[in-house]
């Protein structure tokens, strides 16, 4: 494999997350065996996508060499690197304002230049980096040290799994696999949480065990409410009182052992105060808690669905190979209800790779990959993910150690002092940079899970740059939370599949009470509450315009159809940056001081109508790259209590290929043949109502980092 190859591979879908490549309702144990040569590879589902009628998109016809392209082609080129030194020119030292933000600059490892350390998240995270590696290879060495001091026991016979292959674990090893795991992963994380959080780590516990308490003694029909209640409780009781001082707890509850002044004006301190002032590495428990929460709930309502199962294993009754599941049916198969115990749902809660920061895996998934390891996990893939992440990491460094947008913003800037061009240019990096500072961690704590041998999705599958959607951008961004709301509180509510006078309505509803909740959720605050609705807001022009101007209408002058599409996308931008700079960057009235610099004369109103333009072409250039790298797995998946089905012509849509899987239609025959796919007597039918594989929004798109 030549250099370039293996920096393509580095790069691929395939590398980033096996499910943007494989279909979430196949094993992957199958990709495996065609790869080995012991079969043929199922593919991924066909990559279909539907009009507002749930009609066939056909395929168009490529834009790439056209002359309309080339011209775009030349904008964007000279525009992103214009974009780069406007922001480079406002951090040079000889700009008037550096004195301002010079203090939050330190020394850098690139000759001559300084580094942006203002963001404090980022600062904390550059700052533990080496712990966090050596910590991520310490774990998986001590987790086989373990294991070799206490063996799981073998079976003395060979076992047979439901699929008819020799050697699969079979249910009693499974469950061995999981004792020796769990045991491992509950009491690293106990000492973990110690190192972490010093004496808070009794609260944590005190916690998860109400939360336990909640599921597997209250009688069914409260599980949900109670658990809802508890969460978002626990949300605002963190937040109000302070991740709950031992000295306040003291003062409070036995104010008789209060500190007391002894002679000479010493003070003597009480053992809430001692207690305190050993808080571990991270003193701040409380923030750090609210993942932690969605586990709880994860936990709960799982626990929940599990009773309604009935008698006999769900795994026995649809006949599935409990060590060669689809990712579908890891997260949706209930686990035995012996494994719904405070073991196991410790290590579950506090897993310590994926406490932190996540990625967010449910109950079940976590329980199905301990008893059985996930075919995903492979050591190539692994190595290429870490490279990868090692790239984006140096991204993050030239980026910080080039452009101090993020320092200027938090020095209390005179914002008339930056031209428009500067205002926008700058928003523009401190959105990326907090793209990146995200993406960093998320992906460093999913590479130490892969290390360990447990596969959580994703988190982020979308360039910032490349996000002309609003409702696409959000099922993109921090994706294991957008799998997990639609899971546990978007489809429960009804989703977007409510038919009827009213289904529009309803659907905003429920967007407005998903989005508070995530709003709550990250921090409550006026800031990221705003921001919340102003996501739901910014979101009905686009899900007004699709209705407006649907597709199907314009099927003789699709470069109109476009071109309409390409402005209100222009238009989804700007709302876009507007509420993550309130959310996560200026603030409401850092935004407001934007506004107003920008339309504070023509010259800035000038540079706004350019800027539109600029993003304009991008945005034709995202369309025909989401036309050639499509994420099939995630494509549009409707609702599960709707159960829709697409009936399409499939001789219409889909290219023959070898890489297909398909249901024929009611009636009909699908032929595979050397020549291609086809239909004989019906129409096609593509089925669409997963729960667990369906999100929040549209279609995934490329993801650049």
């Amino acid at each position: 494999m030549g250099v370039f190859s293996s920096f393509r591979s580095i790069y691929a879908l395939d590398t980033l997350d096996t499910r943007f490549t494989s279909s979430p309702r196949v094993p992957y144990q199958a990709v495996v065996d065609a790869r080995n040569g012991h079969g043929i590879a199922p593919g991924t589902d066909a990559p279909v996508e539907l009009d507002s009628r749930r009609k066939p998109i056909p395929p168009t016809r490529s834009l790439w060499g056209t002359a309309e392209f080339y011209l775009y082609y030349v904008v964007v080129t000279v525009s992103v690197a214009y974009m780069f030194w406007v922001a480079f020119d406002v951090s040079r030292p000889s700009d008037p304002n550096y004195y301002k933000y010079e203090r939050w600059l330190a020394p850098g490892w690139i000759p001559g230049r300084r580094v942006d350390v203002s963001d404090a998240q980022y600062r904390t995270f550059r700052r533990n980096t080496p712990y966090i590696f050596a910590l991520l290879l310490v774990h998986p060495v001590l987790r086989r040290v373990y294991e070799r001091l206490r063996p799981a026991p073998t079976q003395s016979k060979a076992t047979f799994s439901t699929s008819g292959r020799i050697g699969q674990p079979g249910g009693a090893a499974g469950d061995v696999k999981l004792q020796q795991r769990t045991s491992f992963d509950s009491v690293f994380a106990l000492i973990f949480l110690a190192a972490l959080h010093g004496f808070s780590v009794f609260k944590v516990v005190f916690i998860l065990y109400l939360n336990f308490s909640l599921a597997t003694k209250l009688p069914k029909q409260y599980i949900v409410p109670a658990t809802w209640i508890f969460a978002v409780g626990t949300l605002f009781a963190n937040e109000i009182f302070n991740g709950y001082p031992y000295a306040k707890l003291q003062s409070f509850w036995m104010p008789w052992t209060s500190p007391t002044i002894l002679q000479g004006g010493v003070v003597q301190l009480s053992w809430g105060s001692w207690l305190d002032g050993y808080s571990g590495i991270m003193p701040r428990w409380a923030i750090l808690f609210n993942l932690t929460v969605l586990r709880l709930v994860s936990f709960n309502i799982d626990y929940y669905w599990s009773l309604d199962q009935g008698a006999g294993s769900p795994l026995e009754k649809k006949q599935l190979d409990p060590a060669n599941l689809s990712e579908n049916d890891r997260v949706r198969t209930p686990a035995p209800a012996r494994d719904y115990n405070f073991q196991n749902y410790l290590a579950y809660t506090i897993y310590a790779p994926l406490y932190l920061v996540g990625p967010i895996i449910t109950f079940n998934d976590y329980i199905s990959q301990c008893k059985y390891r996930s075919p995903t996990i492979e050591s190539s893939r692994t190595l290429k993910y870490g490279i990868r992440l090692f790239l984006t990491f140096l991204c993050m460094e030239f980026i910080l150690h080039f452009d101090y947008c993020v320092a200027i913003s938090k020095a209390n800037p005179v914002w008339s002092d930056y031209s428009a061009k500067q205002l926008s240019i700058m928003s523009l990096f401190n959105l990326h940079i907090v793209w990146l500072k995200l993406l960093l961690p998320w992906r460093l704590f999913r590479f130490w899970a892969l290390l360990d041998g447990m596969d959580p999705p994703e988190n982020m599958i979308r360039c910032v740059s490349d996000s002309f959607s609003t409702v696409r951008f959000w099922r993109a961004w921090h994706r294991s939370f957008n799998k997990w709301i639609v899971r546990y509180l978007y489809i429960p509510l009804g989703g977007s599949g409510v038919s009827g006078r009213f289904g529009l309505v309803r659907t905003i509803v429920n967007y407005l009470v998903v989005f508070t909740f995530v709003a709550l959720w990250h921090d409550i605050s006026l800031n990221l509450l705003v921001w919340g609705w102003l996501i739901v807001l910014f979101m009905l022009p686009e899900i007004i315009g699709t209705k407006l101007f649907p597709r199907s209408k314009w099927e003789n002058n699709l470069k109109a159809w476009r071109m309409i599409c390409a402005a209100g996308s222009v238009a989804n931008v700007m709302m876009m940056m507007s509420a993550n700079l309130v959310g996560f960057a200026v603030g409401v009235d850092g935004l407001k001081n934007i506004i107003y610099g920008i339309f504070s004369d023509w010259g800035g109103i000038a540079f706004l109508l350019t800027a539109c333009g600029v993003l304009f072409t991008a945005i034709q250039i995202m369309f025909e790259l989401a036309q050639i790298a499509p994420l099939a797995p995630i494509l549009h998946r409707a609702s599960s209590h709707t159960h829709e089905i697409a009936a399409i012509s499939f001789a219409s849509v889909v290219r023959p290929g070898p890489r297909l899987s398909a249901v024929a239609g009611e009636g009909g025959e699908l032929v595979l043949g050397h020549h291609g796919v086809g239909v004989k007597g019906a129409e096609f039918e593509v089925r669409e109502w997963d729960v667990e594989g369906g999100e929040l929004g549209g279609e995934g798109g490329c993801e650049g980092f």
